[in-house]
């Protein structure tokens, strides 16, 4: 009985301190919303109920270097994904790209998942979030793979970190022809989030892309780096060269700023250093044509953006300058959460999921909802009969 009655008592009133400890330590909170609440976002708490309840991050990765390492080096490593096919392209001016398709032989009106990869990124660094996607949503994914990628030949003298906003437009092209009656939606993974938000700025209201989703983006490239940790600063700038640049040497030695890249131990530096090598003449002409903040408020099509408070790549400060404008956007909805760290997000104990990717598919099947609503009742409005004078 004594026994019985200390074990009520743990269960009753430990347990949950215990619990609420647990939770504390963790770093587990409700998101901060930031968002115009007469613009496409005025029911969203109702909508996407996920956003008022705290992100539980997994305990043991609460620490955001540890959340990070295991992204990068364990989870990356350990997804399995054969991808349908991966297309190359010719783009006009003769440069490769490539679609990696997975979702293929879905039917032709599936929706379609247009992705933006990291700054490195490639096919394999991205089967976890294809994956996880089509699982959560149904739908097709194209993954657009920028120039140098994933292997892709370079013959052409000519990549950007950030990916063209000109290439994007060709392979959306490709996609739409292959795949004419799908709905296409975008996503964009830190790097990619530019890419993205350039395009959807740059397309207004005639962009194709219905809705998107911003992972962990820097904002305005020409400050995003500022607060970049140093030991990923240097890795990163490290990691760019054995990409795209000692593997095409012979491509790049005849250009002006050959030497001065290749010497850059930041990435900050290589960043204002690397423009003739995306074609330009100055890193001002580069910035104005690549920088998405430049258009940021063109978007004319819903966007959610996806920050964690504890992310050593894109630091949480690079939104600062941007927390009243967002709120006054009509398009454009900001969510960061204390925890998740750069891309990561996990969440569970034994097996950890990145709760970013459920987010990311409820709200663009929240969208695409809407859009069969708004066509349906389209449909009916125009077929149905005139009223008799």
């Amino acid at each position: 009985m004594l026994k019985s009655n200390l074990f009520s008592q743990i269960k009753r009133q430990i347990l949950p301190k215990l619990s609420s400890q647990v939770e504390r330590w963790s770093g587990a909170e409700i998101p901060t919303l930031y968002y115009s609440k007469l613009g496409a976002f005025q029911q969203i708490e109702h909508e996407l109920p996920q956003l008022t309840v705290p992100y539980r991050p997994t305990p043991w990765l609460s620490n955001t270097h540890a959340h990070l390492l295991y992204f990068d080096m364990i989870r990356k490593n350990n997804v399995q994904l054969e991808y349908d096919q991966i297309e190359q392209l010719t783009m006009q001016d003769g440069g490769v790209t490539a679609i990696a398709w997975y979702g293929k032989h879905l039917p032709a009106d599936t929706p379609t998942i247009v992705m933006m990869h990291t700054i490195t990124g490639s096919p394999d660094s991205m089967r976890e979030l294809v994956k996880d996607l089509h699982r959560y949503t149904g739908w097709r994914v194209a993954l657009c793979v920028r120039r140098g990628h994933g292997n892709l030949p370079m013959p052409v003298g000519k990549f950007c970190l950030f990916g063209s906003p000109e290439d994007l437009r060709e392979q959306i092209a490709h996609i739409q022809t292959s795949y004419p009656q799908s709905t296409l939606y975008g996503v964009g993974s830190s790097a990619g989030t530019s890419l993205l938000v350039r395009y959807l700025g740059e397309e207004g209201e005639q962009s194709p892309l219905r809705a998107a989703f911003a992972l962990c983006p820097g904002y305005d490239l020409e400050t995003g780096f500022d607060h970049l940790h140093r030991f990923y600063s240097r890795y990163m700038a490290k990691k760019v060269l054995k990409t795209f640049v000692h593997p095409h040497v012979s491509v790049w030695q005849s250009k002006a700023g050959f030497k001065q890249l290749i010497a850059q131990k930041e990435l900050s530096q290589l960043h204002r250093s690397y423009f003739e090598f995306a074609g330009y003449t100055s890193y001002a002409d580069y910035d104005q044509a690549i920088n998405p903040i430049h258009v940021f408020e063109q978007i004319k099509v819903p966007l959610m953006i996806l920050n964690a408070e504890d992310d050593p790549v894109c630091n949480i400060r690079n939104f600062d300058p941007y927390k009243d404008r967002v709120r006054e956007l009509d398009h454009v909805m900001v969510v960061t959460t204390k925890k998740g760290s750069h891309c990561g997000f996990y969440e569970g104990m034994r097996n950890p999921e990145a709760w970013s990717t459920k987010l990311m598919a409820d709200f663009l099947k929240l969208q695409h909802a809407r859009i069969l609503k708004e066509e349906k009742t389209s449909c009916l409005l125009y077929t149905s009969p005139s009223p008799r004078d």
